[in-house]
């Protein structure tokens, strides 16, 4: 019988929606702005998908850090060794991996972000191996598994054997919030192997051929951008470059919004956004995969929610990426929160990756 520590941070991902770029540190900021945990949400994902194998002896804690999840999803098989403070920390985290190392666990699955990771790996090293269920606003580290869903076919097949090393990158929040992204490789834990399966960690091109290919991507989306519509302009440095060539100074990290090649509003919420898509009928999405990852919406853009998508419409979204960065990546990935919205993805999307050209690229079902 396989032995899974369960540990969810009940806080993470608040600050993505409401524009925090980041929760640490922001908990009553992210609750002040309208922001609602989503940890135990997407962690009821996965644990829902297993309540019927038997063949798993759950090692967890109290309440909202894993015993509520459990036992909402019918899970009766577990042991509790941590009880949390009633409103949880990084410490809480620390205590309770090792808690759950200590009860003899082969695998901790834990549902966050970035600082969840690092806190976890912290307190454990390698010493077991650990597996994400996406829940941050980040998730620069590779220890994640693409969706809850994914996360569940993972634990089902979890071998010992079959494991790789995987980076945890440690983010620097108050830069990240000024609109500076510094990483630093935090440390190399081991995660299950599964090409597809487990994301890679994000990187960043910057070749002078990766600058000509997004100057290219910019011409081309300048010259067929519309009168009086509305762009909601995602996060990275491939956006970037087209409101740069409109003279619009870009939140590089952040979501912003332009129409008739003028800023509109910057560094937007979910809330904001909802709001101009329904000022505006006609409004538009251009967003940019992360680098070697691969995700089109999930990762460091949650302020473009599935409730957003859908009032835009899906045919109204405009993936752009360089040639570099889709040659890196196998698969893109959507996983927006709602099932049944990243089901109509279907299995191929259209990349603009040059001055008027484009390549469909396949999903990860």
């Amino acid at each position: 019988m396989k032995r899974v520590g369960l540990i969810i941070n009940p806080v993470a991902g608040m600050g993505g929606s409401v524009g925090l770029k980041g929760t640490d540190g922001n908990v009553e900021e992210a609750r002040r702005r309208g922001a609602v945990p989503r940890a135990q949400d997407r962690a009821g994902i996965t644990l829902g998908l297993l309540a019927d194998d038997p063949g798993i002896h759950w090692i967890t804690c109290s309440g909202s850090m894993g015993e509520g999840v459990l036992t909402r999803a019918g899970i009766v098989n577990f042991e509790t060794v941590y009880t949390p403070d009633p409103e949880s920390t990084s410490r809480d985290t620390i205590e309770a991996a090792q808690r759950v190392l200590e009860a003899g666990a082969d695998l901790i699955l834990f549902c966050g972000g970035d600082g969840t990771a690092r806190d976890i790996f912290s307190a454990v090293g390698r010493t077991i191996p650990i597996l994400g269920i996406p829940a941050g606003v980040k998730m620069y580290s590779a220890v994640f598994a693409v969706d809850p869903q994914v996360a569940a076919e993972l634990v089902r097949e979890f071998d010992l054997h079959k494991l790789r090393d995987s980076e945890v990158m440690d983010v620097d929040e108050e830069a990240y919030r000024n609109n500076v992204l510094k990483t630093r490789l935090f440390g190399i834990a081991r995660t299950p192997a599964s090409p597809g399966k487990v994301q890679a960690s994000k990187q960043v091109y910057e070749e002078a051929d990766e600058e000509r290919a997004k100057a290219a991507i910019a011409q081309f989306i300048d010259e067929i951008l519309l009168p009086g519509t509305l762009y909601i302009i995602g996060a990275g440095t491939t956006t970037e470059a087209l409101t740069r060539r409109l003279g619009i100074r870009k939140t590089l990290l952040g979501v912003d919004a332009i129409r008739d090649r003028r800023l509109v509003a910057a560094d937007c919420d979910e809330k904001k956004l909802l709001a101009l898509a329904e000022k505006y009928s006609d409004t538009r999405i251009i967003l940019s995969p992360i680098g070697a990852q691969g995700f089109i919406l999930g990762r460091g853009n949650q302020q473009i929610s599935a409730e957003l998508v859908q009032k835009v419409g899906i045919t109204k979204l405009i993936v752009i990426a360089t040639p570099h960065k889709l040659a890196e990546l196998p698969y893109l990935y959507v996983d927006s929160g709602d099932l049944a919205l990243d089901a109509l993805f279907g299995d191929t999307i259209q990349v603009i990756s040059g001055y008027r050209i484009a390549q469909r690229k396949k999903i990860h079902r």
